[in-house]
């Protein structure tokens, strides 16, 4: 194995110089009090990924409304609206563009924990997340910051950029060192473990930071963050294996939402004040 790979680094090397060209250096967002302000590198650009997702939005709401789950609960969706409505102007903090994006929040019957908003500000939120944790206004507004702020930072963006030049990359560096595909499945795991799942995990943690502060600037509590998750983790049965995890470990994202929680503590004092 060892000399699979010392043989392969300077054909690697080569490949990812070749791929890394087509992509660009951006600033998605402003940092914020939280201080999110990494420039991530795109080699897919935000008019082809938002065309994709306003395809697979529609499709998915055109499903969704023939099985009859669309909205179905008037009091839900009100209040799931609101809340959105109070988030989308504290949007500016990070980037000046995004309260002109064609924002929409429908709230969908599943017993799925989840929710989730597509570039451009399509939102979705499932009843299970709702009932099943019976959440307080403030962890609601907890997770739709933390989903809004996947969409303010382009993470679904950046992530396809990753896997578009990682694909490249492993696959030209396989064929010119005449490799298999059992080996380039390998290389495959060996970046994900390396690579995608703890970039993956980083944009986990700056979703929570930067949702945190929408949610405070809102007016919104933001040490419900910190049960929210608190929450999220008796429902999942509590620590996850980090290695091979998407999301940060319990334990680190609630200390990390503590202390962002307190430092953004100003702006929801501030907010009170002004509703």
């Amino acid at each position: 194995m060892k000399s699979i790979v010392r043989n392969m680094k300077p054909v690697l090397a080569g490949a990812s110089l070749l791929a890394l060209v087509a992509c660009e250096t951006v600033q998605t967002t402003q940092g914020g009090v939280v201080g999110v302000d990494r420039p991530q590198k795109m080699a897919v650009s935000a008019q082809e990924l938002e065309g994709v997702s306003s395809q697979q939005y529609a499709a998915l709401m055109a499903q969704e409304r023939q099985k009859g789950t669309v909205n179905r609960n008037p009091a839900q969706v009100a209040r799931v609206r609101a809340i959105v409505n109070r988030l989308i102007p504290q949007t500016a903090a990070f980037r000046a563009d995004a309260r002109a994006w064609a924002w929409e929040a429908n709230v969908l019957t599943s017993p799925e924990v989840n929710a989730w908003c597509m570039p451009g500000g399509k939102i979705a939120v499932y009843t299970g997340l709702i009932e099943k944790l019976q959440l307080t206004d403030d962890e609601l507004a907890a997770v739709l910051g933390h989903e809004i702020a996947h969409a303010l930072r382009e993470h679904a963006r950046e992530r396809a950029s990753e896997e578009m030049v990682a694909g490249t990359v492993i696959s030209i560096g396989a064929a010119l060192a005449g490799l298999g595909q059992g080996t380039q499945q390998l290389a495959e795991y060996a970046y994900m473990g390396a690579r995608g799942l703890p970039n993956s995990r980083r944009h986990e943690t700056e979703a929570d930071r930067v949702g945190i502060e929408l949610a405070a600037r809102a007016g919104y509590n933001p040490q419900a963050a910190v049960s929210l998750w608190q929450k999220m983790g008796q429902l999942g049965g509590g620590e996850t294996i980090k290695f091979l995890s998407t999301h940060p470990s319990q334990s680190e994202r609630l200390s990390d939402l503590t202390v962002y929680a307190q430092r953004v503590m100003p702006l929801y004092e501030q907010a009170k004040k002004q509703r």
